[in-house]
């Protein structure tokens, strides 16, 4: 029996770009299924509404109705042409769009790794749909005083392609690697990481390299594999039809979305808000939530141990027990 209800596609009103002119509208594909507090599911890269397969049920269970898209670029959702459609202006009024096909005055945003940036950013650019944030991994973090890729690069030692954000800033050059075998990045990426002697170990192996996915047919797995023989044919059956274009344009704003909206970690969240760490994520690790509590005046924190950075589907009971707590603590 399928985690998630069937999917189906929902077509949102069209934005408007800088010029005013408004745009091609476009379709999400989202599950949705449960009565009360609407509560959004926000995935990461290279993920979909799928990873989220472990807690839409106690969820829906505790009572709260659950919204579990496939961002813009992802799955069976549209993927518009051109990286600045991938902006978090788009990404976030994409929920705002969400909400009023569903007639949902507000909901509780939750992401995890790139849909983390999102939910933070709800509370910011659109307070009045926003309940409440649950950062999965992703904190709110602070506004760099360079923008990002600037400051990438000054850590590369002159090799750009050693960073993987670097390396997915000019079009057609990741997707171009990664859409030739869709399914590697999961049969080698998505795993569980390991003690952090381990974490240490492969560290010194990389030698600074901090881009594996320009490198995926030559890497050894690493760690206890997290998805079964039908889960991995799930996300490359997904990854083949889409190919990766739609995600890695997210990447490509970085800059843009610096540049665009300076409030953005600088301004306090004042709604509630959930931090969720996990222990013995390399890429997001709980050391870079640590001064959260001076830009969010309602904040719980939690940290789930010995978990790496794949939360949803690495310690999935342990993730819906701390979600269903609090909001049933704060929205029911």
């Amino acid at each position: 029996m399928s985690l998630l209800p069937p999917a189906r596609l929902l077509q949102l009103a069209p934005q408007k770009d800088e010029a005013g002119r408004e745009e091609s509208p476009i379709a999400l594909s989202i599950h949705e299924g449960g009565e009360g507090p609407a509560v959004v599911l926000c995935h990461g890269f290279p993920e979909l509404a799928y990873s989220w397969r472990h807690q839409y049920r106690p969820l829906v269970e505790a009572g709260f109705h659950i919204v579990v898209p496939d961002q813009r670029g992802y799955g069976a959702s549209d993927a518009p042409e051109g990286s600045s459609a991938y902006d978090i202006d788009h990404l976030t009024l994409d929920l705002v769009h969400l909400l009023d096909a569903l007639e949902i005055e507000k909901a509780v945003f939750v992401g995890h790794d790139w849909g983390g940036f999102v939910a933070w950013a709800m509370p910011i650019l659109h307070p009045e749909r926003t309940l409440g944030v649950i950062g999965v991994n992703t904190p709110y973090l602070a506004r760099p005083p360079i923008p990002p890729t600037q400051a990438m690069s000054m850590m590369s030692g002159g090799d750009p392609e050693k960073i993987y954000i670097l390396w997915f800033q000019e079009p057609g050059v990741a997707e171009a690697v990664l859409d030739r075998e869709p399914g590697l990045m999961f049969e080698k990426i998505m795993r569980r990481i390991g003690s952090p002697a381990e974490m240490a170990k492969r560290r010194a192996q990389a030698d600074g390299d901090m881009n594996p996915f320009r490198r995926l047919d030559e890497m050894e797995p690493a760690g206890e594999p997290l998805l079964d023989d039908e889960e991995l044919a799930y996300y490359t059956e997904a990854f083949t039809k889409s190919g990766y274009r739609g995600g890695v344009s997210w990447y490509r704003n970085f800059d843009r979305n610096w540049e665009r909206h300076p409030e953005v970690g600088v301004a306090t969240i004042d709604h509630p808000a959930l931090m969720l760490t996990a222990e013995w994520d390399m890429a997001l690790p709980p050391a870079m939530a640590a001064d959260m509590p001076s830009r969010c005046s309602d904040l719980e924190m939690h940290m789930i141990p010995e978990c790496g950075h794949w939360t949803q589907q690495e310690k999935p009971e342990e993730l819906s027990m701390l979600m269903v707590d609090w909001l049933k603590r704060r929205f029911v």
